[in-house]
């Protein structure tokens, strides 16, 4: 059906500009209903957007800035492939103070989600030293010393509490900034892991001391090497994960 399933939220909704920054889904701004909205069209699966929609109502009722789903006429949190959200002003982060801020509202969503289910079809970091597949990850289609240097590197989390991670932070689209608020945005790479994965940002908001920075750093490093393989960022990302 494609774009033809905005009609279900509007008969009179229009699409106006594609957004930048997306790479599984299609990205709009659009209007519905006479309001600002944006819509993502992809191929996930029902139970993944469930998944999805889902953590983002809870996550809003908590009090944390996140697109909220808009339901479609009928109640639905989407359809087709396609969700449509409230649209959120502001700014990438910029300065260090930013980045802080960002990271004191990623481990609010940390406190929040200890319990939460795994998202359907994905694995945790933990999970893929012994799993070959997960959603994006195919650790086949990695050299095998590559997947080598990406489990060592996993392994040194093993037992830390997990909970839901956004999973894609740093991305300057993901981050809205404003005097009263941090916004997080894109949640398509949200899942259940280490909560240590998010906090690798720029001028080390997380907070690590050098020993600490090491672990959660070289863990990254892996994940974005896997869940990307084997694009020019993916082998610069595993260049930075030491050998074993």
């Amino acid at each position: 059906m494609g774009w033809d399933a905005l009609r279900q939220w509007d008969p009179d909704a229009t699409r106006l500009e594609p957004l930048t920054g997306g790479v599984a889904n299609q990205v709009w701004t659009v209007r519905v209903n006479g309001r600002l909205a944006v819509g993502r069209l992809g191929s996930r699966s029902d139970a993944d957007l469930a998944w999805e929609t889902d953590l983002l109502r809870y996550l809003n009722r908590e009090g944390l800035a996140v697109p909220a789903p808009i339901p479609t006429m009928d109640g639905r949190l989407f359809a087709d492939g396609l969700v449509v959200m409230t649209f959120m002003e502001g700014e990438p982060a910029k300065t260090d103070a930013d980045w802080r801020r960002v990271a004191d509202v990623l481990r609010r969503l940390h406190q929040l989600t200890r319990d939460w289910p795994q998202r359907p079809g994905w694995r945790s970091s933990t999970d893929l030293l012994h799993e070959q597949h997960g959603t994006r990850v195919d650790l086949t289609a990695m050299p095998a010393e590559g997947v080598a240097r990406c489990r060592a590197a996993w392994a040194r989390l093993s037992g830390r509490q997990t909970c839901v991670v956004h999973g894609n932070p740093t991305n300057p689209h993901n981050i809205r900034v404003t005097a009263e608020r941090i916004a997080l945005l894109d949640w398509d790479e949200s899942h259940v892991d280490v909560a240590d994965l998010d906090l690798v940002l720029p001028g080390n908001a997380g907070e690590f001391d050098d020993t600490t920075y090491d672990i959660p750093a070289q863990a990254s490093a892996a994940w974005e090497a896997a869940v990307c393989w084997d694009d020019d960022h993916a082998k610069q990302r595993l260049a930075l994960v030491r050998p074993v």
